[in-house]
């Protein structure tokens, strides 16, 4: 039986197309692997049939996530496929006062923050490599039964800051007036539940409200569920006692020792610095006394996955180096935040407020989310600000000496075509895997410290269903499992755009949420990261459907769940490089070294500025905001000074 046609796949709602794995197979059997032109199975998978899949509705539809034609055009830089650079190369005859290499929330902060400063007359350039701007800051889109359903592809958390801090005015400048956003209300005849806002809160663990899922791992053949696992002590649970005990620690969050861990105050100090010389796993486990298989069973790759690995490939300081932007607190003690479609929408604000006639209407939030993108406006000539999709950054350099040079050569790819344009300026805004690869020149003190930049892939599989009263009849608004296709998933009430019903029940449709991470504990940092991109670039969508379809079937038939009849779409957003995975050391250097990141943001090279969150070694939108600025501003004071 082929294995896009295995028994029960009617059941589980899917159909009977050829999948990759077919033609992979068929192929090599008739052709022989090295009549294949030199493509690796991976590649050959991808090419042939469905790697990107369904991409839903609406103008986020041709972009979830890396699609095949973004990996195929970003290939291309790490194969030197065109180096030298061929003669045929189109001059533009295009000379902008800066030019930005990447269009997601650091690269459009970035053109936001010349356009400001900058001066009058001068002319910026964003060249983005997806069919849409805002890099992971994008958002699905489905039609299910007659609703508009919203998920986020990648970056999702917005935090209330202090009224007068720098953020808060950003914020305000890009339209976001309204800093706490207002969210649906229980609209069920059904008693209700407490719902999260956001997909990372579990607030039904602490309501009783949550289920824990242990299979064929644990010695479970049918599965098991332990719904409010705290509530019963995990007493229930298949798990030896000495490790039950050392968890339910953990999940109490109760520290071992007589001295209560002080968090770090400050970047840099003591407590950072200590934090950085030591792995997460070592931390988690001088903290609350875990052993490393408790942890690694039980704990990765959720806990350290803000970084996208397990803790034990991480900076213990990884998991504090967000709480150095310092967000306002809440009277109910969080401050996350979320719009339905993510930092999307923060991404449509600042392309607003960059290009008015951008999306139509006002700058309000309901305005911005509500009304379509104007693409012909994004790039139209004489405009002091543009924004170049589909264009694939490959090759940069300074005409001439960098230390003299009056301007940098850009050479990107569009449409199977090479195109240059002239840069006074530039800001590198994309990741540190492209940098590394496309700034010719770059001198060997940053190559080494780029080097010293490890990135892990991640998926976002948005599924769509049509209502959740499984879960509810289950007694849960979220749950955890530890083996199988992701980790877990939440039922969220959704903030108020003016897209989405101001009510939620277990009779509403919504888009559960499953972040895939990559961990191999024990692997070096950046094996785990090359084999995670290897597994999802390898694998079909039609397998990563089957997979999940057989995932939600095996834990919640029991509760009248059916594949067929409820999940209404599946969207995967397959990100090689979501996430930067900062080692020990990374962020404050080690055996008398700087810190790798410190190299790259202390001075421009020759004319060119490097920003993006990676620098900050958090993947956080404000860190992409505030290297942006840091950028910006290295350029107007040191390369185009007056």
């Amino acid at each position: 039986m082929s294995e896009s046609r295995k028994a029960g796949d009617t059941a589980l709602g899917m159909e009977g197309s050829i999948t990759r794995r077919d033609f992979l197979g068929s192929a090599l059997l008739a052709s022989g692997a090295a009549l294949l032109g030199g493509l690796t199975p991976a590649e050959l998978l991808a090419q042939s049939d469905d790697f990107t899949g369904y991409g839903g509705v609406g103008e986020y539809s041709n972009s979830n996530g890396n699609t095949w034609e973004v990996l195929t055009a970003g290939h291309t830089i790490r194969d030197g496929v065109y180096e030298p650079l061929p003669k045929d190369v189109i001059d533009t005859g295009e000379t902008y006062d800066c030019v930005i290499v990447g269009g997601g929330i650091s690269g459009l902060a970035a053109a936001l923050f010349f356009q400001k400063q900058g001066g009058s007359g001068k002319k910026s350039l964003i060249l983005e490599n997806h069919p849409i701007f805002g890099g992971e800051a994008k958002q699905n889109e489905f039609l299910v039964d007659g609703k508009r359903l919203i998920g986020h592809q990648g970056s999702a958390i917005y935090q209330i800051q202090y009224p007068h801090s720098f953020l808060a005015g950003f914020y305000d400048s890009i339209g976001l007036k309204t800093p706490k956003l207002r969210y649906q209300k229980w609209g069920g005849a059904q008693p209700e539940f407490p719902l999260s806002t956001t997909p990372y809160q579990a607030t039904g663990l602490e309501h009783g409200q949550y289920g824990f899922w242990f299979g064929t791992k644990f010695g479970q053949k049918q599965g098991m569920w332990l719904i409010d696992p705290i509530g019963k002590n995990l007493n229930g649970a298949p798990v030896p006692d000495t490790g039950r005990a050392a968890w339910l620690r953990w999940l109490k969050g109760e520290e071992v020792g007589h001295t209560k861990f002080e968090h770090p105050k400050a970047e840099g100090d003591a407590i950072s610095r200590y934090l950085d010389s030591i792995t997460l796993e070592q931390h988690y486990m001088d903290r609350f006394g875990l052993s490393r298989e408790t942890i690694r069973t039980f704990l990765s790759p959720v806990e350290g996955g803000g970084s996208g690995l397990g803790p034990d490939a991480l900076s213990a300081y990884s998991d504090y180096a967000f709480e150095m932007l310092h967000p306002l607190p809440q009277e109910d003690g969080g401050s996350d935040q979320m719009f339905p479609g993510g930092n999307a929408t923060i991404a449509r604000l600042m392309l607003k407020t960059l290009i008015p006639d951008a999306i139509d209407g006002t700058d309000r939030v309901e305005a911005v989310c509500r009304n379509r993108v104007n693409f012909p406006a994004l790039d139209r000539a004489g405009k002091a600000a543009r924004v170049r999709l589909s264009s694939t950054v490959i090759h940069i350099e300074h005409d001439g000496d960098p230390a003299k040079a009056d301007s940098v050569t850009v050479v990107y790819l569009k449409a199977g075509k090479l195109y240059r344009v002239k840069a006074r300026s530039l800001v590198m805004a994309g990741g540190c895997w492209t940098t590394k690869h496309i700034v010719k020149d770059l001198p060997e003190t940053h190559r080494e410290a780029y080097a010293q930049f490890y990135r892990s892939p991640c998926m976002m599989a948005n599924v769509a269903v049509r209502n959740w009263r499984f879960l509810y009849k289950m007694g849960m608004s979220g749950c955890r499992w530890f083996e199988g296709f992701g980790n877990y998933m939440e039922v969220c009430k959704l903030a108020l755009t003016g897209l989405e019903d101001s009510t939620i029940s277990p009779d509403s449709p919504i888009v559960l949420n499953l972040k895939v991470l990559y961990s191999y504990p024990g692997l070096s940092t950046e094996d785990q990261g090359n084999r995670g991109r290897g597994e999802m670039i390898g694998t079909s969508f039609k397998e990563y459907e089957r997979q999940i379809r057989e995932q939600f079937t095996e834990m919640f038939t029991g509760a009248g769940f059916d594949g067929q009849r409820d999940i209404a779409g599946i969207i995967l957003n397959r990100w090689g490089h979501a996430y930067l995975s900062p080692q020990p050391g990374f962020f404050f250097g080690k055996n008398g070294q700087p810190a790798p990141r410190e190299v790259l943001r202390r001075a421009p090279f020759g004319r060119i500025a490097f920003a993006n969150t990676d620098l900050a070694g958090a993947m956080d939108h404000r860190y992409s905001i505030l290297e942006a600025k840091r950028a910006v501003e290295q350029l107007l004071d040191q390369v185009l000074k007056g």
